[in-house]
């Protein structure tokens, strides 16, 4: 039996750090996965510069509610869940994700949990396991099912390489000239067909 897991953002929604940096104008809060593979480093930077400009959750959650599926994803999600399992795996945060989800039909989704004083200040985050991409479907094959999985960035990538299939969507050139052996695809209907091959 396979599950397919997906990554959020990029693949089936907008970038949420990206939309909230063109809303704030802030340009250094555009760094993303696809550029800084680690994690921890990452939302450091992110957190120091949301402090430095007096920002926190709800001013994220406001852009948040602005943002929309990507053309096709809903669809694309609804048909790939017609012939099987999906979880999406990613490294967002449930105080982002729920609205998300609800536009998306409310697929399962597996990601953190940010930790936000009770002023709306977020000091930090809990990640759910280490590695949670890799831990999770490493955990699935435990279980006894194989996986399929498809991302578009450096944290993606350990979870494709384990899996039975796994291709690269919207990927930077970057990732898809160091990883020439990863299959890259751009449009929902390559993908669909191409999970269709492993599964049916």
């Amino acid at each position: 039996m396979y599950i397919t897991c997906l990554d959020l953002e990029g693949v089936l929604v907008p970038e949420i750090w990206i939309a909230f940096a063109e809303e704030t104008g802030i340009p250094e809060l555009r760094k993303t996965t696809r550029d800084e593979p680690d994690y921890d480093k990452l939302m450091k930077y992110r957190i120091n510069i949301l402090k430095e400009h007096n920002l926190g959750l709800k001013e994220i959650q406001e852009t948040i509610a602005k943002i929309d599926p990507l053309p096709g994803a809903k669809e694309f999600l609804d048909e790939l869940r017609s012939i099987g399992q999906v979880i999406i795996l990613s490294d967002t945060f449930e105080q982002f994700a729920t609205p998300l989800m609800k536009k998306l039909g409310w697929p399962t989704i597996m990601c953190n949990t940010l930790e936000v004083a009770p002023n709306g200040e977020i000091t930090g985050y809990k990640m759910r396991c280490e590695k949670s991409k890799l831990t999770t479907v490493r955990a699935l094959h435990s279980c006894g099912y194989q996986t399929i999985a498809s991302g578009d960035s450096f944290n993606d990538l350990a979870m494709i390489q384990a899996s039975k299939a796994g291709f690269l969507f919207r990927a930077p050139d970057s990732i898809i000239k160091d990883y020439p052996q990863i299959k890259p695809l751009t449009e929902y209907n390559q993908l669909l067909d191409e999970i269709k091959k492993v599964i049916l």
